[in-house]
């Protein structure tokens, strides 16, 4: 039985889901923020865990009255505001890509509220040596958006994904239209933009667990969870699939999920 509730906070509403049974676990979507990104996912998960989704402030089902960026610190307090209206206590948490880095914010403000924190391919360029050139591309697929060639704009944020690369059909049409504007006009900066705060992670109390694809080795989105691990002196753990496995590959991701979480409790 899934459950739906709205989750009030600061200038908007967020459409909360919750089904299963056993200890709390929060999924925070990544691209274009919609929490039944996650409904396969969450189907593998609801024998062992209360499974919480939530719609990101102004995607699909939640609302924001808000206007110009949303920088990542207000969704980690949607995030925050979520396991508050949706437990009593502290919670397991993970998050794919833009929800990684989301993860990792809610972490490093609120390690009270946060067990463990699966971050899983956080795009958080600035570890890396060569962030220049993906911030770059990022800035060029804003502009694109913006200019209203945003079919240009996705197509290239897709190539640059493992595994993401839209079918090359003449007159496709792009589902979601009004996500993805909000997406590169809005959030995609600031998700690039995001330095996770590495002095608070390494204090949190929370047990942090960055891991990757392993299909997605050699691609910009690999890199960050590596790097996150060595700078905070945590393993670092591949995961089946590539950067949309939680998505594409549900049953595999679900088991390998499961078993980091069951080592983490014991």
């Amino acid at each position: 039985m899934i459950s739906e509730s709205r989750c009030p906070v600061e200038d908007g509403e967020l459409l909360v889901r919750r089904g299963g049974e056993g200890p709390a676990l929060l999924l925070i979507a990544g691209g274009t923020g919609s929490g039944d990104s996650y409904r396969a996912l969450a189907k593998q998960l609801y024998a062992d865990y209360t499974v919480i989704t939530y719609d990101r402030r102004g995607h699909f089902g939640s609302t924001d009255t808000t206007t110009g960026p949303v920088p990542v610190p207000l969704q980690a307090d949607d995030a925050r505001a979520v396991l508050d209206h949706t437990t009593d206590g502290p919670a397991l948490v993970f998050g794919s890509s833009a929800g990684a880095v989301i993860g990792l914010d809610l972490v490093a403000r609120f390690s009270d509220r946060v067990t463990t924190l699966v971050a899983h391919e956080p795009p958080a360029v600035h570890l890396m040596p060569d962030a220049g050139g993906w911030l770059e591309a990022a800035a060029d697929q804003v502009r694109l958006a913006r200019s209203g060639e945003l079919m240009t704009a996705v197509t290239r944020f897709a190539d640059a994904i493992a595994g993401a690369a839209l079918p090359d059909l003449p007159n496709l049409r792009l589902p979601h239209e009004a996500d993805w504007i909000r997406l590169f006009d809005r959030e995609l900066t600031e998700f690039y933009d995001y330095l996770p705060d590495l002095r608070a992670l390494r204090k949190a109390r929370t047990e942090i667990i960055p891991v990757a694809g392993e299909g997605s080795r050699g691609h910009y989105h690999y890199q960050p969870a590596k790097i996150l691990a060595l700078e905070l002196g945590l393993p670092f753990t591949e995961m089946p699939g590539a950067h949309l496995a939680p998505q594409r590959n549900p049953a595999k991701f679900a088991v390998a999920l499961k078993d980091l979480l069951s080592a983490e409790a014991a």
